[in-house]
């Protein structure tokens, strides 16, 4: 389950950002979650739990947004959401393109007091 180790570094890099802005208690923190990035939601937010449990991050809310797999043709240079992991353009079937979106794993913001 790779999900604890993501959590862990996501708890160092909150807890980092806290001491940075002097903040005591995390109440929530967002996330992207790129569909391509093979992260479960449940799991992640299983592992968070344990490990802020018993700090000033238990309880803290993790909100989860799951962001599509977008791509763009290198041959049509249309741009389109993959669907069910088919890498080929939807417009000319072509296999030449670029996954643009939905790779990555980052926090857009955190609530603290």
């Amino acid at each position: 389950m790779h999900e604890m180790s993501i959590a862990q570094s996501l708890v160092d890099i909150l807890k980092e950002e806290m001491v940075k802005n002097q903040a005591k208690v995390l109440r929530s923190v967002k996330l992207n979650i790129g569909r391509l990035s093979a992260i479960v939601p449940d799991s992640l937010s299983f592992c968070f739990e344990i490990i802020v449990s018993g700090t000033d991050m238990e309880g803290a809310e993790l909100v989860m947004e799951m962001i599509p797999l977008e791509g763009v043709c290198l041959d049509c240079e249309k741009a389109f959401e993959i669907e069910d992991y088919a890498f080929s353009c939807p417009h000319c079937k072509s296999a030449n393109i670029k996954t643009t979106r939905g790779q990555d794993l980052s926090i857009v913001e955190m609530e603290v007091d």
